[in-house]
């Protein structure tokens, strides 16, 4: 059996990133979804072992030094997300491609161990004040986080380039549309 390929969807917070992977996953496409680790606190209606692997800082500490994950990054001081091995290889190995709804370094360093078998898109906000409105209305986040969010979206729009393909996700329709086409053309070649 062939192995799985890999699609790993990033895009800062607030740029429509889950809402596509959740379109695509919902297309009948031979896709497993990564659910990623975080030792942030689960948000509204977060499940553990549905929409991340929720751990403590000191777990997923531990998991770091057990060599665990294929990638991880503190991307807020504490707030770690990563990808564990086991995750990934059960879907890969039973011919399935696993698709990432991960951060930009995450996405990078996968792109990075895995060349020939990722295909990376990044995912642009219409702009950076519609993203500010995007991640206002969630209700989710304090003012604090709220900022912490927007000046690391500034960040990660610098590394759009180093994807493979980029949207923008200025009208779900049609953006719905692209990573649709741009994930069957990979699966396929």
């Amino acid at each position: 059996m062939k192995e799985g390929k890999l699609i790993v969807v990033s895009a800062p917070s607030g740029s429509g990133k889950t809402t596509l992977v959740r379109e695509l996953l919902s297309e009948n496409l031979p896709l497993s979804f990564s659910i990623s680790a975080t030792s942030r606190e689960p948000r509204g209606n977060e499940i553990n072992g549905v929409d991340y692997h929720f751990l403590s800082t000191i777990e997923f500490k531990n998991y770091i030094k057990k060599g665990a994950f294929i990638e991880y990054e503190e991307v807020y001081p504490d707030k770690f997300y990563g990808t564990l091995k086991t995750e990934v290889e059960k879907n890969r190995k039973s011919g399935k491609h696993v698709i990432f709804d991960i951060d930009v370094i995450g996405a990078l360093k996968i792109k990075k161990k895995y060349p020939n078998q990722t295909l990376s898109i990044f995912i642009n906000p219409p702009s950076m004040s519609i993203l500010e409105e995007r991640l206002r209305s969630r209700g989710t986040d304090s003012e604090t986080a709220l900022q912490e969010r927007i000046e690391k979206a500034e960040e990660e729009l610098r590394s759009a380039e180093k994807f493979d393909k980029s949207i923008v996700n200025n009208d779900l329709k049609k953006s719905k549309n692209q990573i649709i086409m741009m994930v069957k053309q990979f699966i396929d070649s």
